[in-house]
């Protein structure tokens, strides 16, 4: 679990207006479904991103192949890919410069995470983007 207090998640939802969502899904069960449109019902742009779903719509938005195609600022690149797959990002996340790339629960990579930090990017990891807004602002915020 990162070390990032309430009031720093706090910020990072009150000035986050585009969300990207890396690893995107389809299937309304999964988390990677779930979070974006809950995200989306909040009031954030949603951006998502999945090769393996390109084209495909999910919450009124089409589906990228890549951040690359991403033509627009991101504030925050949420990812939900296993801490394996993540340094394959790496060049597209420093092109994207998202303010916050933010690990889903059960995903931490530290030497990804170092990288990111020293590159000025803010980075937080194993927390669920649902639950911390929910605890955060309340269910119906």
């Amino acid at each position: 679990m990162d070390t990032h207090s309430d009031s720093e998640i706090r910020s990072i939802y009150q000035t986050a207006q585009t969300i990207a969502v890396l690893g995107a899904g389809t299937e309304p069960e999964k988390p990677n479904y779930r979070v974006p449109g809950y995200l989306k019902e909040q009031g954030y742009r949603i951006i998502p991103v999945n090769p393996a779903r390109k084209g495909k719509q999910v919450h009124g938005e089409t589906i990228l192949s890549s951040l690359g195609e991403i033509k627009t600022p991101v504030d925050v690149l949420d990812i939900f890919r296993r801490p394996e797959t993540l340094p394959e990002h790496w060049e597209e996340i420093l092109a994207l410069k998202p303010k916050v790339v933010w690990l889903q629960e059960g995903i931490e990579n530290r030497e990804f995470q170092s990288r990111l930090e020293a590159a000025g990017i803010t980075v937080v990891a194993d927390r669920c983007m649902l639950r911390e807004h929910q605890r955060l602002f309340g269910n119906g915020a």
